[in-house]
């Protein structure tokens, strides 16, 4: 992996959340490309349960001040680093005091889904885009993780489809077993709309549910990883149907080698 550039998109990773399948893959992938001389960038959600103090945040004032429009609305982008301890590695957060202030991830203290987490990931997928545009740093691969993340893909293909930098990009997507219940706010679809995209391309989020969300990344994305060893039946068969490659699930302690040869002989290949 000497010397290419991936970017890795996460919902969470360790150690700013707890240790997940998502989070843990989300820091043992780029470690493990960074030790063979990869290049690589982490982003992530600046969730209000992240310890800034403790982790060393700080603001980028270079990247952040602008605004990107969510629903017809100006949200002001702001962006944090962070190293992670003895990995030389760094981390950017996705941050806005509207989506991301409150102390908790993608729930309540009930459990319940918060209402405007469907925004939250639109100004995500976005936020990262722009930030990337500003880095003017060109991934050779682009690794999402999350469903917070699933729409990064779409915007990606569509939204960003004239965008120079993200030409030559590869794009894959880990699909996990992390499910939730219900559905995001129902008129999702519509702000995605908002944005000019491309109606067959969003028709599932007629149904914004967690099988729908990742049917829009899987159907955006250049390869596969499942992340999981089981995952929700529907998207089993619908991964297994696919004509794109797709790498079967490997343990965190296996991983390496398979997703190394994936990486530079499928993905960057295909």
């Amino acid at each position: 992996m000497k010397d290419k550039r991936i970017l890795y998109v996460s919902s969470e990773v360790v150690p700013y959340l707890p240790e997940t399948e998502i989070s843990s893959m989300s820091f043992e992938a780029p470690r493990m490309v960074n030790k063979q001389g990869g290049q690589i960038r982490i982003f992530m959600p600046r969730f209000g349960n992240i310890n800034e103090r403790r982790h060393q945040l700080h603001e980028v004032i270079r990247l952040s001040g602008i605004n990107l429009v969510i629903n017809d609305l100006d949200m002001p982008l702001i962006i944090k680093v962070a190293s992670i301890p003895k990995e030389r590695i760094q981390v950017y957060f996705i941050d806005n005091e509207e989506y991301f202030k409150r102390k908790a991830t993608l729930t309540d203290e009930e459990g319940n889904l918060f209402p405007d987490n469907d925004e939250r990931a639109i100004f995500f997928a976005k936020g990262v885009i722009e930030t990337v545009k500003k880095l003017n740093w060109a991934p050779d691969i682009i690794h999402v993780n999350g469903w917070l993340a699933s729409l990064l893909p779409l915007y990606l293909k569509e939204f960003y489809k004239t965008e120079p930098l993200f030409t030559e990009s590869k794009i894959v997507t880990s699909v996990y077993n992390q499910n939730f219940d219900g559905t995001l706010d129902t008129n999702m679809i519509d702000k995605v709309k908002f944005d000019g995209l491309d109606e067959e391309a969003i028709e599932p989020l007629k149904k914004p549910n967690y099988v729908n969300l990742m049917k829009i990344a899987i159907d955006n994305s250049d390869a596969i990883i499942k992340g999981s060893e089981e995952l929700p039946k529907e998207l089993e068969n619908y991964i297994n149907d696919l004509t794109k490659p797709v790498l079967d699930f490997h343990s965190i302690e296996e991983f390496a080698d398979p997703y190394t040869e994936f990486y530079n002989n499928t993905v960057l290949n295909s």
